[in-house]
């Protein structure tokens, strides 16, 4: 087997050599010139300028395509560019004129092809022919379909269902997410891995604890109906900029926007739409944020526990204040530290001395509220400062423009979830949310903003390691088979059976896994040794050419391009952020005649495989329209009518009871839960001196593992990706100045060395004690063990690390 690259190497496969690193410049606004600018860059570098641009008017529209890029919803009354910066980098790179073909694969061994850097993997462009890896030129040659489903079939047989994982990415449809699944659990399998256990699973495990619900309540029209949104741990900017149309619309009839982030983010602070000609051709930008509190590193929990206590004492004191009133006393108490309470509650009280909290919908529609209230009434207020790095003041006027708003939607992202206490942090939001009655009405919601387009909805179709979420018995009436009921593998599940060399086989729809998971160097050494590696794919990277002994990569269809089957030309569907399910129709032509649909490629699998199970797969294979009768067939509430409705304007709604009120958890209510503390437990060397807490970030020119190319315009630095962002007091507290360039090694699970070399540091508007750098490239830093203990999910947003100078050279 060919040796593992080495770190020097790593340094090679991140940093642009073509040009001079340029580090601190002026980024603008979100949207504007700078976003025109960037897509017109990228239509031409892909060499689609016209054919590009004729796409991209079609992308979320009616009868048109999803984007391939974030899960924000298609409204029903589209703009008349539908699409953002990072969607029409997606669909460039997905219909670039570039081909990784025959030729290409004949021409580079993997040995070599392991020592590129992974922008440049991607951007040979798209896989045109199915290929296996031949280990006497350690290179991939042509195979046949049928051949390579033959061999993989009997390598699948050959192995034990529980030695197999069938791991999706976000980009799989309903319909293939729907026959994917059936195909795994027919086999015996629940090792069902997902790019979700990576990012939202703390949602998924959280949500339905407080409010039965595993996705957020929200839906568009609740950012025309409310008149406050707080903005929690996710950067607009990057990750979904179509929503900053809504926010804008919002702040635009004067809702103010609370954000609470780490950084601050030129899309969190200002933007300009690019769609409109007076604000191009003026510069007139649009304030977001109204008021923007950076929180620690794992510092939310107390943040919103300081919100949630200047709300309780305030509504407390105006409970003092009515009961003195009643008994005709002007006795005020005499505890000084009531002072601010009182004052606060006249603040945000009418003159008719109303509640703060929303007792009647606490009382009704909740359970826990007296448990939660206490722990917030006894944290002191320098624990919670001295934990969220957020004053006093400033966690007091939060909570004022909480409670003079009427209809709050609480909008949050990964920088939540992917934490020690991801799940406990998802708590928080929906216990701030239930404080004052904001579930369940016109503009009053919990919106989950997830990552890749469909990521959420392959979990409504099956999609899962824990079988209590699928229909089991439904499958089996259906099908015909006996479905496993043991718990499968989370991805870190996945990752330590792979380590430890029980995992024999390892079916990749989509994705790049290895650049995903954490523990890289142990991983990457492990992967080698499976028996089977098969990747389903568009285009190559670092997870195709590190390899099993037997390795098969699959290319497939894009969303983009048109699925001709013998019914005539397909649809397919996926679900948004906002829980509504949408169709998408491919509108270009395939890169190759070679490639197959997502769907042909695991019915072909799936028949060489299975020896149970009636399913018509060829049936399927003909026509999607049957897919989606199964879908409904198996889930009638949530996809009644799906046909019918599949290109309904604004999508299909998912059924969500939590959206009327209707609360789906043990206790038959919405629950407050009580985290337990404030911040991990993590060991006495995390809180040492010359320790930082890192989080890993996107690159507005990246989206997950796939890198565009190396600007980031927003953060002020371009050419390299190579850099770590820190509060400029801590350079100069642990020696270093801006532009050194160092070494980054982890801070705890010390038995093993972990570091990531060549970053030259960045001052940045960062708190103290915290820094940033590019995922993946910091992925090796994370060990496996440092995730969610409840939900899995990594914690790539809290990680102790420590710096020392570089042995690497000076970037250029």
């Amino acid at each position: 087997m060919p040796a593992r690259p080495s770190c020097s190497t790593w340094r090679i496969m991140t940093k642009n050599p073509k040009r001079k690193p340029r580090i601190g410049f002026d980024s603008g606004p979100a949207g504007g010139w700078g976003s025109a600018k960037s897509v017109s860059e990228v239509l031409i570098r892909e060499h689609v300028p016209l054919s590009g641009a004729a796409l991209l008017a079609q992308q979320n529209k009616p009868e048109g395509y999803m984007c391939v890029s974030c899960a924000w919803a298609k409204p029903a009354k589209t703009h008349p560019l539908e699409f953002c910066e990072n969607g029409a980098k997606a669909t460039a790179w997905e219909v670039t004129s570039r081909r990784a073909d025959r030729d290409f694969f004949a021409a580079h061994t993997l040995t070599e092809l392991e020592s590129w850097r992974d922008h440049d993997l991607e951007e040979q462009g798209r896989l045109t022919h199915p290929m296996r890896w031949d280990a006497g030129t350690d290179k991939y040659a042509p195979v046949t379909w049928d051949d390579a489903f033959a061999e993989i079939g009997r390598e699948l047989r050959a192995i034990l269902p529980e030695k197999a994982e069938f791991y999706t990415s976000g980009r799989a449809s309903l319909e293939t997410s729907y026959m994917y699944q059936l195909m795994a659990r027919i086999y015996g399998s629940n090792n069902l891995p997902d790019s979700s256990n990576m990012c939202h699973e703390s949602s998924s495990v959280g949500l339905p604890e407080s409010i039965g619900a595993s996705v957020g309540t929200a839906i568009l029209s609740d950012f025309q109906n409310c008149d406050c949104i707080f903005y929690i741990a996710q950067n607009v900017g990057t990750s979904s900029p179509r929503l900053l149309h809504d926010l804008q619309d919002a702040v635009d009839r004067g809702v103010k926007v609370v954000t609470i982030n780490l950084l601050r983010e030129p899309g969190l602070e200002r933007f300009i739409n690019p769609q409109a000609p007076s604000e191009m051709l003026t510069g007139k930008e649009t304030p977001i944020s109204s008021n923007y509190y950076q929180v620690r590193s794992g510092g939310d929990i107390a943040a919103m526990f300081g919100i949630a206590k200047a709300l309780i004492e305030a509504d407390d004191a105006l409970h003092v204040a009515r009961v003195s009133k009643v008994s005709g006393s002007d006795d005020v108490p005499e505890d000084p530290s009531n002072a601010a309470a009182f004052a606060f509650a006249a603040s945000v009280a009418a003159a008719d001395n109303k509640h703060v909290l929303d007792h009647d919908f606490i009382q009704t529609h909740t359970a826990g509220f007296e448990e939660f209230a206490a722990a917030a009434r006894t944290y002191e207020w320098c624990e919670l400062e001295r934990v969220s790095g957020l004053t006093r003041r400033e966690m007091m006027e939060a909570a004022r423009v909480y409670a003079a708003s009427d209809a709050v939607l609480m909008v949050y992202g990964m920088g939540l979830t992917q934490q020690l206490m991801g799940v406990e942090n998802v708590h928080m939001v929906a216990n701030l949310a239930l404080l004052r009655g904001n579930v369940g009405k016109p503009g009053a919601n919990i919106c989950a903003v997830r990552g890749h387009s469909n990521v959420q909805g392959q979990r409504t179709v099956g999609i899962t390691e824990k079988p209590g979420l699928v229909p089991l018995d439904k499958l089996k009436e259906l099908y015909q088979f006996e479905p496993p009921r043991w718990e499968g593998h989370t991805t870190v599940d996945a990752c330590k059976s792979i380590i430890e060399g029980e995992t024999k086989a390892f079916v990749s729809l989509g994705g790049n896994f290895l650049r995903a998971a954490p523990e890289t160097e142990a991983m990457e050494a492990a992967w080698r040794k499976l028996r089977l590696t098969v990747q389903i794919a568009t285009k190559l990277n670092r997870s195709h050419v590190i390899h099993g002994e037997i390795a098969y990569l699959l290319p497939c269809l894009g969303r983009i391009e048109i699925d001709e089957q013998a019914s005539g030309p397909q649809a397919v569907s996926m679900e948004s952020s906002v829980a509504h399910f949408h169709g998408s129709r491919g509108k270009t032509k395939p890169a190759s005649p070679e490639l197959l649909s997502e769907p042909a490629i695991v019915a072909g699998i799936a028949k060489a495989t299975l020896t149970e199970g009636r399913v018509p797969w060829d049936r399927w294979v003909d026509d999607y329209s049957l897919i989606r009768n199964a879908i409904e067939e198996t889930y009638p509430e949530t996809f009644k009518d799906f046909n019918r409705r599949l290109f309904q304007p604004g999508g299909i709604p998912r059924p969500l009871p939590a959206r009327e009120r209707k609360w789906v958890t043990k206790s038959g209510k919405a629950n407050f839960l009580t985290p337990g503390r404030l911040f991990p437990d993590l060991p006495e060397e995390a809180f040492a001196d010359d320790v930082l807490h890192l989080a890993s970030l996107r690159s507005n020119d990246q989206f997950n593992t796939t890198i565009y190319g190396y600007s980031d315009r927003f953060r002020g630095v371009d050419g390299t990706r190579q850099v770590v962002f820190m509060n400029r007091k801590d350079i100069v507290r642990l020696g270093f100045g801006a532009g050194d360039v160092v070494d980054l090694t982890t801070a705890i699970d010390t038995q093993t060395r972990r570091a990531v070399k060549g970053f030259r540091i960045v001052g940045y508007d960062i708190p103290e004690g915290c820094c940033a750098a590019y995922y993946p490239e910091t992925n090796p830093l994370f060990p496996l063990s440092h995730h969610s203990p409840k939900a899995k999910t990594p914690s790539y947003k809290l990680l102790p690390v420590r710096f020392s100078p570089s042995t690497e050279l000076p970037f250029n």
